[in-house]
Order: structure tokens, then sequence, then C-alpha cells
């Protein structure tokens, strides 16, 4: 594993714990190199639920774009690392047991952004205002969505 800090390849690892139901394992690693102290996750990597994007083109869903968006909407918030984590996480459930139940193992980026608005609602207003702003391209939709939150 690289260290985050001087990017050398030794390293120990310290401590294994199961995270998210015993879904993925957490490492806890010290670098032999500059001593620095970091955490790893190990996850099992399924078959690749697809995304399909507006336009028609499909990539592999990314629980990396989640957090980016998550994290981008909750920016200045009293809203915790750890949170975003779990709600990406919650929401990658979601999304894996909507493909497989559906079995084509593809979702449009609507249904995803469908999830990270109901979790955003739940966590910050504010946040989840933000993410509607950039998510929802019909200015009548967006107006609703304030009116939900306000009222």
């Amino acid at each position: 594993m690289r260290c985050p800090k001087c990017s050398s390849l030794d390293d120990k690892v310290l401590e294994t714990r199961q995270a998210d139901g015993g879904s993925t394992l957490r490492r806890r690693r010290e670098c032999l190199n500059c001593g620095y102290r970091f955490t790893s996750y190990e996850h099992v990597k399924e078959k690749s639920v697809m995304v399909v994007k507006r336009d028609g083109r499909r990539e592999d869903f990314n629980i990396q774009k989640v957090i980016n968006g998550i994290s981008k909407a909750v920016e200045k918030r009293p809203v915790s690392q750890e949170t975003i984590e779990k709600v990406a996480s919650e929401i990658e459930e979601k999304i894996n047991a909507k493909a497989y139940s559906a079995g084509s193992m593809e979702i449009s980026s609507a249904e995803v952004g469908d999830f990270v608005m109901d979790a955003l609602r739940d966590i910050d207003k504010v946040a989840y205002i933000r993410f509607a702003s950039v998510y929802i391209n019909e200015e009548n939709e967006f107006k609703e969505k304030i009116k939900e939150v306000l009222d």
C-alpha cells in the first residue's frame, strides 16, 4: 500500500477489523519509511454496476464520484467525513440492490442522483439545495424541491 505522506510502498499492518457489517476490511497501517499511520479499506469487487448517463454513455459505477458530489454539497457545513462515507456506502448498497433485483446490472445516472438527494435531505437541508441546484436541469422542478425543504 502506498503511503499517502511519502509514497513509500513499505508498510506494516497494525490492526485489522471488519467494517460495514463484514463486507469491508479496515486496516490500520504504519509506513516503515516515515512512520506515518493511515487507514485502508478492502472491499470485495463484485460484478460492476453500469451507470447509464443522460446521453446514453455507460460507465462503471464509481463510489468516489458519489463521495465527491456529497463532499462538494456539504462543503463548509457541519457534516463529518465519517458521515459522508457512511452515506455513500449506504447509497452504494441501494444501487447494488436495485441493479441486482432488476437483473440488468445497469442503473441510470438520474436514479443515482435521486439516491444522493434523498440522503442529503436527511443530513443537511443546505447541502440538499446545493446538490439539487446542480443536479436538476429544470427550473420548475428545482423550485418544487426548495418548497419541499421550506415546508
